[in-house]
């Protein structure tokens, strides 16, 4: 009976410490990643929380560690929306590179990934944001043009569209453009997805159920000769 009491408040602890490192991540997800990241302390993080930084150190023993907990949550969301977007089935090839591409720039925007691998923060988180971005987007991507050119849908190497299509998003997400142009960076990955693919994706063979005729998007001289 000792031992089970014992067991019982053991787990019940356990569930405690899960439950407040869970409360300091999301304060620190809340903190850290808004503007004037680098100026934000522990000290800011332990008067946010209301506790003390001893308690904070219990379960991360520094603020890297912090931030990478912050960062793994993060990108678990990121993944969650991409698995969301790829999940079309029925959809034409081009439909689906288009909902991947934009919800991958739209979710990379929004955690600020770009800043944080181009300098923002230390040289060990940077190469962190590398890393992830590279296993949860880059690599998903590989494999959708890989497997676009299996079934005779891509008339460009798929490794090349890859490489384009990375240097395109990741200068967007640090662009001014979206400024300068006023648009949204939804409209400007739009316009790019639609510029990348433009003639690299062929009509799909006959038979296959994704034969679908091109869509182009109106310029604004069309609209005005139309009127």
């Amino acid at each position: 009976m000792e031992t089970n009491r014992v067991s019982e408040v053991s787990e019940r602890a356990s569930k405690r410490d899960e439950q407040r490192a869970e409360v300091i991540v999301e304060a620190a997800g809340r903190l850290f990643f808004a503007p004037g990241f680098a100026r934000v302390s522990m000290d800011d993080l332990a008067r946010e929380l209301g506790m003390s930084k001893k308690t904070i150190y219990r379960h991360f023993p520094d603020k890297r560690s912090l931030v990478a907990a912050v960062l793994d949550r993060q990108f678990a969301a990121v993944e969650s929306t991409l698995v969301a977007a790829e999940d079309s089935p029925g959809q034409p090839f081009e439909v689906r590179v288009q909902r991947f591409l934009i919800a991958a720039g739209t979710e990379l925007a929004r955690i600020g990934a770009a800043q944080l691998a181009t300098g923002r923060g230390d040289a060990m988180l940077r190469q962190y944001v590398e890393q992830r971005v590279d296993a949860v987007i880059y690599r998903r991507l590989d494999e959708l043009f890989r497997d676009g050119h299996r079934r005779g849908l891509l008339a460009t190497p798929p490794e090349l569209l890859s490489e384009i299509t990375r240097g395109a998003l990741e200068r967007l997400l640090t662009s001014r453009l979206p400024h300068e142009l006023d648009w949204t960076a939804g409209d400007l990955l739009r316009a790019t997805v639609d510029t990348v693919l433009h003639g690299a994706i062929r009509s799909a063979p006959p038979g296959t159920g994704e034969e679908q005729p091109r869509v182009v998007p109106p310029t604004d001289r069309d609209e005005k000769e139309g009127s």
